[in-house]
This record gives C-alpha cells, structure tokens and sequence, in this order.
C-alpha cells in the first residue's frame, strides 16, 4: 500500500527592499512561486512594484491554515509585519538561495 506525498503548504512575504513594499501569499510549492515573482511571470502587484526578495516564510499543514494566517496577517499594521520579519531575518537578507538548495 502506497502512502499519499505528505501536501505542505507555505505563507511567505516578499519586500522591494528592506522596509520596502511588502506582499504576502500562500502556496504549496514555495521554490516555484517565489521563482515566479523574481523573474516576473506573474502579473500583477509584485511585477509592477518590483517586490521580489523572500523574506519571511512559515510552513502549514493544510491550505486552511496557511490561508487563513495569510489573511490574518492582510489585516495587520505594517509594523507588526515588519517585526515579523525582523524577528527571523533582521537584516533582510533574500532567503531565496536558502530554500532553492
């Protein structure tokens, strides 16, 4: 008997710059959603304000997790996100190479 792959699913924030214009998404396939804003195929608000460096991201067990803290954190000040971020990555560093490897 085969056991169905384990689904994860992942908030994440991407800014323009350090405590630049910040986005945040949920997915199941991090490496390939973040690949995408980078290289602007996606669309939309991350392309028209160039917000492409990874600087936060969270794991959850089901979509239903990830998207409701996803729209829990929509509704956060900017400086409670900001010191979300600050707590992992104070200095802002591209976390992108980190889970690409």
């Amino acid at each position: 008997m085969t056991r169905k792959a384990e689904r994860r699913f992942w908030l994440y924030i991407l800014a323009s710059k350090p405590r630049g214009v910040l986005y945040v998404g949920v997915t199941n396939d991090l490496v390939r959603r973040v690949w995408q804003h980078r290289e602007g195929v996606v669309d939309g608000f991350t392309r028209k304000y160039f917000v492409r460096k990874l600087v936060y991201f969270e794991e959850h067990a089901t979509a239903e997790a990830a998207i409701e803290r996803e729209k829990k954190l929509k509704r956060w000040r900017r400086a409670w996100k900001v010191a979300l971020i600050e707590k992992s990555n104070p200095y802002w560093h591209d976390l992108f190479e980190e889970i690409a490897a």
